[in-house]
């Protein structure tokens, strides 16, 4: 794989340190944006489809973008939070091309560029945990705003102090395939340079010189889903972004998304996100 296709910049949203005690008990956590968490003190499970972890000291952990989740916390936790959201432009998502580990070891290097980070990003941190309250719409547009006002050389630091933190996952990282298919990534990046209108898996297989059923078995080896599976998930947490960031009607949001079958969207939206798009949108717009 080129190396360029893991190439990301990082949007700071927010970081801060946080002390709990048994209250960090979150359920079905699903964001737009990646975490990143350094334990300092006490214990507590993160739960993912996935599996149980456990935190532990001086462990860095980290959930990607859109992996429902949730915490379970029964005693005290001291902890640093990152809140990121990938610039991935119009490429892959590098959670798609990259196995990430969830727990790495930290040094006290990564500890010293947690403070700095929030040192530099003063106005960051959260002013309250309940994910509820702050993946929405007007929290993520104030998160946006101190970026706006910061320094230039300190927008350049937070940059480079987040893709360190970042590369102690990458360096343990596995590559979905170490030489993924050319035919099937050059499909990866028809579909994400054109999610905004219908993708016609016939196309993609003309794309690849490969019949329709040989793509798709093709397809289903490298990625381990269906093309037809791959543009609906993309496409509804393309959606998510957007009805959290845009003030487009639901209907509008589908159809700029190529799906002109408004209750076709809500189910596969309702299926993919686990709530329909009204009440997401109500829930994270107020």
């Amino acid at each position: 794989m080129n190396k360029d296709e893991l190439k990301r910049d990082f949007i700071l949203l927010n970081v801060g340190r946080a002390c709990h005690n048994a209250d960090w008990n979150w359920k079905n956590v699903n964001s737009p944006f990646a975490r990143i968490h350094y334990v300092k003190n006490g214990t507590a499970k993160i739960i993912r489809k996935d599996g149980v972890f456990e935190l532990k000291k001086s462990r860095l952990y980290l959930t990607p973008s859109y992996v429902k989740h949730t915490y379970e916390c029964n005693d005290l936790l001291e902890l640093y939070y990152i809140h990121i959201y990938e610039d991935a432009g119009k490429k892959p998502s590098i959670f798609t091309l990259v196995d990430f580990p969830v727990e790495v070891e930290a040094t006290a290097l990564d500890l010293q560029l947690l403070e700095r980070l929030i040192q530099i990003n003063p106005e960051r941190e959260l002013p309250y945990y309940d994910p509820q309250l702050y993946d929405n719409s007007s929290t993520m547009a104030q998160n946006l705003v101190p970026r706006q006002k910061s320094p230039v050389a300190f927008e350049m630091e937070t940059q480079g102090i987040i893709k360190q933190l970042f590369s102690r996952f990458l360096a343990q990282a596995v590559y979905r395939n170490e030489h993924i298919e050319e035919r099937i990534l050059k499909s990866l990046h028809y579909i994400h340079k054109n999610i905004d209108g219908p993708i016609d898996i016939n196309h993609l297989a003309e794309l690849c010189y490969l019949t329709k059923d040989h793509f798709i078995r093709l397809f289903k080896k490298e990625m381990n889903c269906t093309p037809g599976r791959y543009i609906n998930q993309k496409k509804i947490e393309t959606a998510q972004l957007r009805i959290l960031i845009d003030h487009a009607s639901i209907k509008d949001i589908a159809y700029g998304l190529g799906y002109d079958n408004i209750p076709y969207f809500s189910r596969l939206f309702t299926k993919i996100a686990g709530e329909n798009p009204r009440r997401y949108k109500k829930k994270t717009h107020f």
